[in-house]
């Protein structure tokens, strides 16, 4: 069984590496940006692939005891590892979404309010529900930091 799932992953990484030659295909990128951004995602993706080797080995540095014993101390399990990045994940996805639902209410806002001062108290509200987005990531990364 872990021998299709490697299959599937494999296949997956290739789909997804060459994603962009589906929009050279309809017509809306040229070859040489295609090219361009298939180097972009095989650069990334060595980049990930050489970060997921390196990274763990960092824990076999230790070699006096004192700083073994540290190293022992502060390690964690994976699952409490993959809760932190849960919490990271949550932030950033979130600062992201706030931000480009600023980026499309904050212009729209200012417009309506230099052609109505009126508008000013209904232009904000919506500018602040995009940033209320962010707030709700970083409640949640508080929740799962709390639970680890």
């Amino acid at each position: 069984m872990n021998i299709w799932i490697a299959i599937l992953v494999c296949f997956l990484t290739l789909l997804l590496m060459c994603a962009p030659l589906l929009s050279v295909a309809r017509g809306r990128l040229t070859g040489k940006a295609a090219r361009r951004r298939i180097w972009m995602n095989l650069c990334v993706f060595g980049a990930v692939c050489l970060c997921g080797i390196a990274l763990p080995m960092t824990g076999f540095a230790a070699e006096s005891g004192a700083v073994a014993d540290a190293a022992v101390s502060i390690a964690g399990t994976s699952a409490q590892g993959m809760g932190f990045l849960a919490a990271a994940l949550s932030t950033g996805l979130s600062a992201l979404g706030a931000g480009i639902a600023v980026a499309a209410a904050a212009p729209a806002a200012i417009g309506a309010v230099s052609e109505n001062s009126k508008a000013f108290g209904k232009a904000i509200i919506f500018v602040v529900l995009g940033e209320g987005i962010a707030i709700y990531g970083l409640l949640i990364s508080i929740l799962i930091i709390n639970r680890l």
